[in-house]
């Protein structure tokens, strides 16, 4: 037997996420034909959702997702850490290089999670909360393999910080999350066949426990 659903709530979840797709905006007739909802009932949901910040309007009467949609996704945030720490952990001990799990944030890179290996003399120090272009280093490169085929990790060197390199692989396949997972190391080089591998398999691991 099929559980019951609201269906209301299931109309606003999915104005929600139509939005979310729509960087450039909706009208309310568009959202209607989008949703193939009647513009009245589209309406008094648009009504309750900008009550609570989670859609707002412009000037021209174009919808988009507000911001009270930010103080929603905080919340997953230490769920993402305490997810992909054990994963991190393995991997910056196996490897002898820091890890770290870096999520998109508008058109900036954010380390969201960092394990640094407990047995080297040396590891590069890679602060939670450090934020840089999501177009550089390793974790930005590799968030941007998200929009593509084929590639399945990045590498770079000496792009935010001298003489340090990167690798870092995607994590695929979780709806709404743009992330990556890589370490970071002062070594004068990365072993890719021995680094690349441990590196993707931890983004596989990350995206199925959060799946």
């Amino acid at each position: 037997m099929a559980s019951e659903t609201s269906q209301t709530l299931d109309r606003g979840l999915r104005v929600l996420q139509v939005l979310a797709g729509s960087p450039e905006g909706l009208t309310i007739t568009e959202l209607s034909a989008r949703l193939e909802v009647n513009r009245t009932v589209v309406y008094r949901l648009i009504s309750t959702l900008e009550q609570h910040g989670l859609v707002r309007r412009d000037a021209r009467s174009r919808l988009f997702v507000g911001l009270g949609v930010l103080h929603l996704a905080s919340g997953v945030q230490p769920l993402l850490r305490d997810l992909a720490m054990p994963v991190l952990r393995r991997l910056a001990e196996s490897i002898g290089s820091t890890a770290h799990l870096t999520v998109a944030d508008g058109d900036e890179a954010l380390a969201l999670a960092v394990v640094e290996p407990t047995w080297t003399d040396f590891h590069v120090s890679y602060r939670v909360g450090a934020r840089h272009p999501v177009t550089q280093g390793a974790a930005g490169k590799a968030i941007g393999l998200l929009d593509g085929e084929g590639a399945a990790y990045a590498v770079t060197i000496g792009e935010l910080q001298s003489g340090a390199r990167g690798l870092a692989s995607p994590v695929r396949g979780v709806d709404g999350l743009r992330a990556s997972v890589g370490i970071v190391t002062l070594d004068e080089s990365i072993d890719e066949d021995v680094v690349a591998p441990q590196v993707i398999a931890a983004a596989r691991e990350v995206a199925e426990r959060l799946s």
